[in-house]
């Protein structure tokens, strides 16, 4: 709404300028008063009319910045609109009309362009879907859809909700969720993201989320909470409002000193218009967070890249963001010279084969499949072990207490299964969190980048964080920690080292990600995309996102930088050629246009690609 209102302003102000052409050069109007030497012809009424209806608008908007705590550079533009029309410049006034309008209709064309990758996120959002009863195909709408519906997705259409194949085996698209180019082959009991589109065989499938809390359908949301924060962005340029509005007017009052004719001021005042100064911010700002979608990284609002640029301290949680949350062997440790590692591994994996537990399929899945026999007599004993016949031995895996009760206690410190074989314990067998392949070069690239303090926050054991910390490169390790202590340290991190950035699952660490002046989600297994306390979303598996979200956010803040300081310095030149009395207030008008249309090219220049610096790459 607010941008059609700002086109309809545009659109007003070219008809009384037309209008007025036609009065005064077609028709050859003649004043219908005067008061002193101003002349008011039909022309000059009508876009006087629209001049001090533009300027009451512009400083209602005024008062309600101030209100706000906001001083801007606006004034510059009621003070141009008010010069002109003391001065009688009918046609200067008409030109600041339509600089202050166009200008901001080429903003919000410009933050179109700039949006334009999340703006094909929405058009994609599944809105049909088609549900299965008694066997029959029904069309209903996605957001009707219940947990336990069963819907029917044929070849090529996208999975409208979350959940889970019941019936048929199709490979899936997932690359606009995560990123993967190669399409994933889903069997049934595999879990299904929205948004991912079907391949060549028709599947059914089983609601597990409704479309709100779906996939797809959070990215959009997020998706949607970015684009609703633009106003924020102008925050920017009033950094440098008051000094441009200071400097501009004392140009303007010294040109009318020194002259003796108040055109000279109006004219000074006329290519003072604060339009490129109020367009630089917002346009490269919206250009960076469209940059950041393209590299699957979904931002919620400006402050966070300007936070990002000057972060100066990171933090990682361990589980699922430094490591894949899945476990893999680290030693077989064996206790009976009667079995070596292989064969006691190869006894604990068929037994645990069955099993469903984290450790188990874990365990499972580090074996060779040569080496998993079958195994008759399972019994599972809840929260203790399972045991069974393996290659005809009696074989027990779990805790110690479970499977040697009268075993001294033994000084493991990692994640372990106990094993015995015919009652008599065997060994064991410890694994560990497998590492992302991509963190310690992440960790590298961040202190390139200009991080000064990373740490990892984790409530695990000391032995293993610290274990993990080292091979991903990380000396400053917290363990042991609760969520509350978790966020007592991102607290007491000291005012120099701030900001500091939380990197998280996005699901036990929203504590955490609240507490820090940015929190990063790391989204691509779906639940954490909806994650509210989280700033920035990462929706790929990949940890070195966060690398790419430092370097687009420094890239976005330095070409912002660099288009305010620009917009400021050719304004304040042109201030000074008016100075001189040598820019007619209509010419000058002219002039502001273009400063407008550089300053929003030097603004979308915020999509190009960052430089190797900024990504951290550049050589030690």
């Amino acid at each position: 709404m607010k941008n059609l209102k700002r086109q309809w302003k545009f659109i007003v102000v070219l008809i009384s300028g037309a209008v007025g052409l036609i009065s005064q050069f077609a028709l050859h109007s003649k004043s219908l008063f005067s008061i002193g030497n101003l002349q008011f012809p039909v022309h000059a009424i009508i876009i006087d009319i629209i001049g001090i209806l533009m300027a009451i608008s512009l400083l209602l908007e005024i008062f309600h910045d101030w209100k706000t705590g906001r001083y801007g550079v606006d004034i510059l533009a009621v003070i141009a609109v008010v010069s002109t029309i003391l001065i009688g410049d009918v046609w200067a006034e008409w030109m600041i009309l339509v600089m202050m309008t166009g200008g901001e209709t080429l903003e919000d064309y410009a933050t179109g362009q700039a949006n334009k990758e999340l703006r094909a996120l929405l058009d994609k959002t599944p809105r049909i879907a088609n549900k299965l009863v008694d066997g029959k195909i029904t069309e209903v709408k996605v957001d009707d859809l219940q947990v336990g519906d069963t819907v029917l997705i044929k070849p090529g259409q996208q999975v409208p909700v979350d959940g889970q194949i019941v019936k048929g085996t199709s490979s899936f698209d997932q690359s606009s969720l995560t990123g993967e180019s190669v399409p994933v082959t889903k069997n049934p009991g595999d879990d299904l993201m929205s948004g991912s589109v079907n391949g060549d065989v028709a599947v059914e499938m089983k609601v597990t989320k409704a479309a709100k809390d779906s996939e797809y359908q959070s990215i959009v949301a997020l998706v949607k909470s970015s684009q609703a924060q633009p106003a924020k962005f102008v925050k920017m340029a009033d950094r440098y409002a008051i000094p441009f509005t200071v400097i501009s007017l004392i140009i303007g009052g010294v040109a009318w000193a020194v002259s003796g004719d108040a055109t000279r001021f109006a004219e000074v005042m006329v290519v003072a218009s604060p339009c490129p100064l109020l367009i630089a911010a917002p346009v490269a700002l919206v250009s960076g967070m469209s940059s950041m979608s393209a590299h699957h990284i979904i931002v919620k609002s400006g402050p966070t890249l300007e936070k990002l640029a000057r972060a100066k301290t990171f933090a990682f949680d361990k589980t699922g963001t430094l490591t894949e949350n899945q476990l893999i062997v680290d030693q077989v440790v064996t206790d009976d010279k009667s079995f070596d590692q292989k064969e006691l591994q190869s006894l604990a994996a068929s037994v645990e084969q069955q099993s469903s537990h984290v450790i188990a399929s874990s365990l499972v899945k580090a074996t060779d499949k040569d080496l998993i026999h079958p195994v008759t007599n399972l019994k599972e004993t809840t929260a203790q072990g399972v045991e069974g016949d393996v290659d005809g031995k009696h074989v027990k895996v779990g805790k110690l207490s479970f499977v040697a009760p009268g075993h001294e206690k033994l000084n493991v410190t990692s994640t372990a299964v106990y094993v015995s074989v015919d009652g008599k314990f065997a060994g064991y067998i410890t694994l560990k969190d497998k590492m992302r392949p991509e963190s310690p070069k992440t960790i590298e690239r961040l202190r390139r980048q200009g991080a000064e303090d990373i740490m990892m926050l984790t409530g695990d054991h000391k032995q293993v964080a610290e274990k993990v910390a080292k091979e991903a490169g990380i000396t400053d390790v917290r363990s042991e920690l609760l969520p509350s202590q978790k966020i007592q340290a991102i607290k007491d991190v000291p005012k120099d080292l701030r900001p500091v950035v939380m990197t998280g699952d996005g699901v036990n660490d929203a504590p955490s990600l609240t507490a820090a002046d940015v929190g990063i989600a790391m989204g691509a297994k779906g639940a954490t995309a909806a994650s509210e306390s989280a700033d920035a979303v990462i929706m790929v598996n990949d940890i070195s996102k966060v690398n790419d979200a430092v370097a687009i956010s420094k890239h976005t803040m330095k070409v912002a930088n660099i288009d305010v300081l620009t917009a400021i310095g050719v304004v304040i030149i042109i201030e000074l050629i008016a100075f001189t009395g040598v820019i007619p207030a209509f010419w000058g008008a002219i002039l502001q246009e273009v400063v407008d249309m550089i300053t929003i090219s030097l603004g979308l220049l915020a999509k190009t690609k960052p430089s190797d610096k900024q990504f951290g790459l550049e050589e030690k």
